[in-house]
């Protein structure tokens, strides 16, 4: 009778032991798709950094009045690479909210300049940075989603145990502010 509950209790102990590998493995692969999630995002902030001010400068050339739009937009993206450098998803998404908006009156600003909007370099550098911004909606996106089924496995039992005895985190998600989710109003870009 010994010999069965001994061998109960190790096959017992070896199920419990392998399950927790089991847990233990899952919540390692969620931490690094969120990781590449992250990084994602970051290629793509840093191709935008680079091409912002190139943008800036051929709109220079021609909105001569309109320091205060470029302006708002360098400060925007100078808010997004610290926020991106500190590793600050909640800042992030803030000024990620600041950096659409600046860009969304730089376009809108355009449109009363048809020299700036026939320069063959602005049409490519808005064509290169809009299709950044969806890159980077859509890897927010896939950022989210990863963030919130990591989130959601820390938290469930028995994942919980596993994740507190090996510190497991949730990560931040990038979220939107109240002014990205408001519709634009066009009147207020042109006025």
């Amino acid at each position: 009778m010994d010999n069965v509950a001994g061998y109960v209790i190790l096959a017992l102990l070896l199920i419990s032991g392998i399950y927790s590998v089991i847990i233990y493995n899952g919540l390692v692969s969620l931490k690094h798709n969120v990781s590449k999630a992250w990084s994602n995002i970051e290629v793509l902030l840093k191709q935008r950094h680079d091409e912002l001010p190139k943008l800036v400068d051929v709109c220079k050339e021609y909105m001569g009045y309109e320091r205060e739009t470029l302006t708002r937009v360098m400060e925007a993206r100078a808010r997004v690479a610290a926020a991106q450098r500190d590793g600050d998803v909640k800042a992030l998404g803030s000024a990620e909210s600041e950096m659409r908006l600046g860009l969304g009156n730089l376009f809108a600003v355009a449109e009363a300049y048809p020299d700036l909007k026939a320069n063959e370099n602005f049409q490519h550098l808005q064509q290169r940075v809009t299709g950044l911004e969806n890159a980077i909606a859509d890897r927010r996106e896939f950022y989210n989603e990863s963030a919130n089924i990591n989130n959601i496995r820390v938290e469930q039992f028995p994942d919980v145990l596993v994740a507190r005895l090996f510190n497991f985190r949730a990560f931040d998600l990038l979220e939107f502010t109240e002014e990205e989710k408001a519709d634009v109003s066009i009147q207020a870009l042109f006025g």
